[in-house]
């Protein structure tokens, strides 16, 4: 009774080098898909920021009129926005990205800039104006 059957538990399988070959393949296999996957991800998360940055401020430079008081800076903008973006999915260019979003960013902001400018003196002239004219309407009250 002290004798194990080996039919009653059964012979412990033995594992084979060949299996043992097939797993590890597998396992680096699929480590170095992931790696070759995540890295990419990874970067473009990490520029996620400056394009993002730079989308709002061509946005804000949009909602500032500023195609209407600075045309050329704000397609300047768009330009480099766009090449930025291009150079983010290009995995030759992406380096450039960074650069390239925050030339965009800088041109829109000063064409925001420039077109809030050029709607304050807009203002400015016109209370001028105003101010002109209720002086020379006093002025003409007093003589009379």
């Amino acid at each position: 009774m002290a004798a194990h059957s080996p039919l009653r538990h059964g012979t412990p399988m033995h594992r084979s080098f060949a299996q043992f070959r097939r797993f590890l393949c597998v396992t680096v296999g699929a480590f170095a898909l992931l790696a070759v996957f995540a890295a990419p991800l990874h970067a473009q998360v990490a520029l996620a920021p400056e394009l993002t940055a730079a989308q709002q401020a061509v946005n804000r430079a949009d909602q500032a009129d500023a195609d209407q008081y600075a045309p050329e800076l704000l397609d300047s903008a768009r330009t480099a926005l766009a090449q930025a973006q291009a150079a983010a999915t290009n995995r030759r260019e992406r380096k450039l990205a960074p650069g390239l979003a925050l030339r965009a960013m800088a041109d829109a902001d000063l064409a925001r800039a420039r077109s809030e400018e050029a709607v304050a003196n807009a203002r400015l002239q016109q209370r001028r104006q105003e101010i002109d004219e209720l002086q020379r309407a006093l002025g003409e009250g007093e003589a009379r």
